[in-house]
């Protein structure tokens, strides 16, 4: 799933050797197996154009070259584009083209097992940062390095692939923004208005024509075009958070594509849960996350001196959020802008120091840490841009993908339920997609993800109090792709597992790529190391 509020917030074990020979060049040559699979989702014209589209990128291939200078790539990465319809029922129309980039495997030309394509989420995250996993020397990805060519994209809408946009960036990240939490029905009444009028902005600055193409099962639909760019018969995966439902919804629409996937920090893919009820679980574990951040808190009192129970460090943020909405912090941090910075503590465990440590010096007379911290940059114009994008591309999927309530009646009662026990996200997730309740464009319906004829066994790792996904969603998807293996760990908590260190889980990952060895069984792993404070340490 995505990261909240922060304005925007990875099988065939049988299969050695290199991979590389040409997709086919005819749109029949893989009609048959593509139609099969993906024309219940979305209809024989879809079935067929991905398969046009696919040809056509196998014949073309990917012009590799430098990087421009801004996209901030250094060599050996190479950039390039890939060229996939807006619609794919109809392929000879509009086009648009999908931004990759590729870094070739470090080992010998025998050990190259082909592209891995990676996914980091969002929706509306990019991946063309995965390459640089090799250029930085990842000491975890270092021998799947060896065996594949390492490759990043930017998901339709997104970057460098035909962004869209709902709203002007620098009026998008201005702040202090309204307090998530209502006090009255005229705070709700004005939320209400707000979230209307993004949705309004979104069909204005994107168009009708794209924006009702903004679903997983097109983005899917183009990694299985950029697969055939590079000239793959079947595709290798790593997908975190949104990424695993992407992933998911390839393995469902092209099974018999699928080479290895790996999937990490799930969402439940079920189709009741995309993705009203998905965002109103992620209420719920955040707050069990929340809860476990105070309790590190507390633990280090001697460092942090923000409360030595976790109660009283929960009252500590009450009274700083209080403080904040009285008289925002150097006149643009409210609530809001805490919660876009706090939010991070209950994803990754590698922020708990970070955000202890901020909230510390601010309690120790030093404002301007917070303010550095939690407030927008208007001077960053390109970051605010690539903010803006992200969110919009958030929207713009999860709300075109599958219907969602329309009677504010409902929204109120469930976002009101659960904020009594569940208070650390509630309204500001709930604000954040109310767009969709008058979203300007046909919602789909959400493909019913299930095995297919073909598919290998994927992958699946997660962590039992992971906030943005939470476990349940790895149960469902291990049920639903069977002869898949669950790698849980246990008793952890950070979004995204496979980037952590963990021997239990790392040495299982490498050996399931680079060998294709699996247990035969599920496996639970115990936590990664609890982080220390600095000052602890």
């Amino acid at each position: 799933m995505v990261r909240r509020i922060a304005v925007l917030g990875v099988t065939g074990a049988l299969i050695t050797g290199a991979v590389a020979a040409a997709a086919p060049t005819t749109a029949t040559a893989t009609a048959a197996s593509a139609g099969r699979s993906a024309g219940a989702y979305g209809g024989r014209a879809e079935a067929y154009g991905v398969t046009v589209a696919a040809a056509r990128a196998a014949k073309a291939g990917i012009d590799w070259a430098a990087c421009p200078a801004d996209w901030g790539f250094e060599s050996p990465i190479v950039c390039g584009y890939v060229t996939v319809p807006v619609d794919y029922a109809k392929p000879n129309g509009k086009t648009i083209k999908i931004a990759v980039d590729r870094i070739g495997n470090t080992g010998t030309a025998a050990e190259r097992q082909g592209a891995l394509i990676y996914n980091p989420g969002g929706p509306g995250g990019s991946g063309m940062r995965f390459p640089r996993r090799v250029t930085t020397k990842s000491a975890i990805w270092a021998d799947t390095a060896k065996a594949y060519d390492f490759v990043g994209f930017d998901p339709r809408g997104v970057g460098h692939s035909a962004p869209i946009s709902c709203a002007d960036p620098q009026e998008f990240v201005k702040a202090p923004k309204a307090d998530p939490v209502p006090d009255t029905e005229a705070d709700k009444t004005a939320q209400r208005k707000l979230a209307k009028e993004y949705a309004q902005g979104c069909v204005e600055r994107t168009g009708r024509a794209m924006l009702s193409q903004m679903t997983t099962a097109n983005t899917a639909r183009d990694i299985d075009v950029i697969r055939a760019a590079l000239g793959e018969k079947k595709l290798n995966y790593l997908g975190v958070s949104y990424g695993t439902y992407l992933g998911a919804v390839y393995a469902t629409l092209f099974p018999a594509h699928v080479r290895r996937m790996i999937v990490d920090s799930v969402v439940n893919p079920a189709r009741d849960q995309i993705w009203y009820q998905n965002n109103l679980d992620q209420d719920v574990a955040f707050q069990g996350r929340w809860d476990d951040w105070e309790a590190w808190v507390a633990k280090y009192d001697s460092v942090y001196h923000l409360g030595d129970t976790p109660a009283k460090v929960q009252a500590g943020w009450e009274t700083l959020r209080a403080a904040a909405k009285a008289n925002p912090i150097g006149g643009v941090v409210g609530p809001a802008e805490l919660l876009g910075f706090f939010q991070s503590a209950p994803y990754y465990d590698s922020s708990w120091a970070t955000v202890a440590g901020v909230w510390s010096k601010y309690a120790a007379g030093d404002t301007q840490a917070l303010v550095d911290a939690a407030a927008p940059d208007l001077s960053d114009t390109a970051g605010n841009i690539t903010s803006e994008n992200g969110n919009a591309v958030y929207t713009a999927v999860e709300c075109t993908d599958a219907k969602w309530p329309t009677s504010w009646k409902k929204w109120d009662r469930d976002n009101t339920a659960l904020h009594a026990k569940y208070p650390f996200l509630t309204w500001a997730n709930a604000w954040m997609n109310l767009p969709c309740a008058t979203w300007g464009v046909p919602q789909q319906t959400p493909v019913e993800v299930r095995t297919g004829k073909g598919l290998p066994k994927v992958l699946i790792v997660q962590s039992t109090r992971d906030a943005a996904t939470p476990y349940s969603g790895a149960v469902e998807l291990h049920h639903r792709l069977k002869g898949s293996e669950l790698i849980t760990e246990k008793d952890a908590g950070s979004h995204g597992v496979t980037g952590l260190v963990n021997s239990c889980i790392n040495d299982r990952v490498t050996a399931y790529l680079v060998s294709g060895t699996l247990d035969g069984k599920d496996v639970t792993c115990t936590p990664h190391a609890t982080p220390v404070p600095p000052a602890a340490g």
